[in-house]
């Protein structure tokens, strides 16, 4: 089964300061604020919502389909895409502007200041699904260019394709209007339980609500598991446990992988969400979205250690 993958792809450049943020900052200055933290170096990780969950579905070994816009700065990162030997045919270059890229700066009490250049993600991906057989397809629609997710959810509709909608960070930019019709005819809306609430409140939509449009809703819980509420039932999944903890960023879009990667293999709702559940526990591993590794004996070891075969 082919699977799509549209969202954003995004730098991620993290820097920390030795120091603490409100040392530097006068309150009695605030309105005149202007500030140099100067930083112990730079480190770049790749990510974007689309890049995270294609890196941990070809863990998986699944080659979605990435449909994104990027930059003229492109060429680290697609020649990283390359050797995970993702096809790349669905990623659209913007030439006269840079990636998107997240600025993060974290200060020694975990504060953190992030700028975030949009950049090609201000752009459409205008993907062409020539010959695609609906019954062999799947796709999720996850945060990145607003037109691009409102633009595939509608294909997805018309073309008869399963699709999962992820809004996430983006659903402070969407309206209840938008949101509410990319949910309508939607396999499963996927969210944490936060923005689930903020969903709510956009749409005016109750939970019951918003079954009515789709068959199901998925809430991921952090430490505490996930939620998977259909019109028929609702049942907790316990998370699967790592090995340690390192850093909880990354650890959604690993879910929405082990998700994806069960439902194309034709598992049940509950088993795929188990699978996702398995996905994100190796991401808390390692501090970055794209920094942890498994080999699928790894995988079916985890699943099977935390709910059985």
């Amino acid at each position: 089964m082919q699977i799509y993958v549209s969202g954003s792809l995004a730098y991620d450049r993290i820097m920390d300061f030795p120091g603490r943020f409100a040392d530097h900052i006068l309150p009695e200055k605030i309105h005149v604020l202007n500030v140099c933290f100067m930083v112990n170096g730079l480190k770049e990780k790749y990510g974007g919502t689309a890049g995270n969950i294609a890196y941990s579905l070809s863990l998986l070994d699944e080659k979605p389909v990435i449909l994104a816009t990027c930059g003229n700065d492109f060429s680290r990162y697609r020649e990283y895409l390359e050797k995970l030997d993702l096809p790349l045919h669905g990623i659209k270059t913007i030439p006269e502007v840079f990636t998107a890229g997240a600025y993060i700066t974290t200060d020694m009490a975990d504060n953190q200041i992030t700028g975030f250049n949009p950049g090609a993600m201000n752009f459409t991906s205008d993907y062409a699904f020539d010959g695609l057989d609906p019954k062999n397809a799947l796709a999720i629609v996850s945060p990145g260019s607003l037109d691009d997710m409102r633009i595939y959810c509608r294909q997805y509709k018309e073309m008869g394709v399963p699709y999962i909608i992820d809004p996430g960070q983006s659903i402070p930019a969407l309206s209840g209007e938008d949101m509410t019709e990319m949910i309508t005819g939607s396999e499963i809306l996927i969210t944490n339980d936060y923005e689930l609430e903020m969903i709510t409140q956009a749409t005016g939509l109750t939970r019951a609500g918003l079954l009515k449009r789709t068959k199901t809703i998925i809430t991921t819980l952090g430490e505490m598991g996930s939620r998977v509420v259909t019109q028929d039932e609702e049942i907790t999944i316990h998370a699967a446990k790592p090995d340690k903890v390192s850093d909880p960023t990354g650890a959604g879009d690993a879910y929405r992988s082990g998700l994806l990667k069960g439902l194309a293999t034709g598992k049940n709702l509950l088993d795929a969400a188990k699978m996702g559940s398995t996905s994100a526990s190796f991401a808390v591993e390692h501090y970055g979205t794209q920094e942890h590794h498994f080999t699928m004996a790894d995988f079916e070891a985890r699943y099977q250690a935390n709910y059985g075969s």
